[in-house]
């Protein structure tokens, strides 16, 4: 069974950071649940050592931070809220975490950019959008269609269990999904 610490903190649950518990931006942030996150990060596991991280919804930045514990060679956050991204590069720094990138901008944004023209390859991409947000598809497509997955990518992602689940583009096969209270989640990969 899942530990559950103070508002307002989330526990680091495996890698170089485990069992450390960081301070959340604001009580607005709906991190995603241990349990979930130990879920995950077993499925993920086998690719996360030496990988290419983004989370395009970073908020209390559990999963990229876990990511870096866990060994990914370089994480990005994409926070839009400026307070937020702030408090993130606060913990980057106090976490001394070199590999771990904050970036202030909104996640429709950051991958739309025309100015993008060579994207970082990402292996590892979590979609964990605010639930009001039901843009998953459009996501989907913009990280297909703009290069930005490596050519063999994991995709975490996030609903609420009362929303239809999006349709995947064609190359991408759903690996696993579950439901766990108002939470859907699932891993998909994506092969060129």
């Amino acid at each position: 069974m899942a530990k559950h610490f103070a508002a307002g903190k989330v526990r680091m649950i495996g890698g170089k950071w485990r069992g450390r518990r960081l301070p959340l931006a604001n009580a607005g942030i709906r991190p995603t649940a241990d349990r979930v996150r130990e879920t995950v990060f077993n499925w993920l596991d086998p690719h996360l050592r030496g990988a290419n991280v983004l989370d395009l919804f970073a908020g209390s930045g559990a999963l990229g931070f876990e990511s870096a514990s866990r060994g990914a060679a370089s994480v990005v956050l994409v926070e839009r809220s400026r307070g937020t991204a702030q408090h993130l590069q606060a913990l980057v720094t106090e976490l001394d975490a070199e590999e771990v990138t904050v970036r202030n901008e909104d996640a429709r944004g950051y991958l739309a950019s025309p100015d993008r023209l060579f994207p970082q390859q990402y292996d590892v991409v979590f979609l964990d959008p605010p639930f009001v947000e039901q843009e998953l598809v459009k996501l989907c497509s913009y990280l297909e269609q703009g290069s930005w997955l490596s050519p063999v990518a994991h995709v975490y992602l996030e609903m609420a269990s009362t929303t239809e689940f999006p349709d995947l583009p064609e190359n991408w096969a759903l690996l696993k999904n579950k439901t766990a209270g108002q939470v859907c989640y699932a891993l998909a990969r994506r092969e060129a």
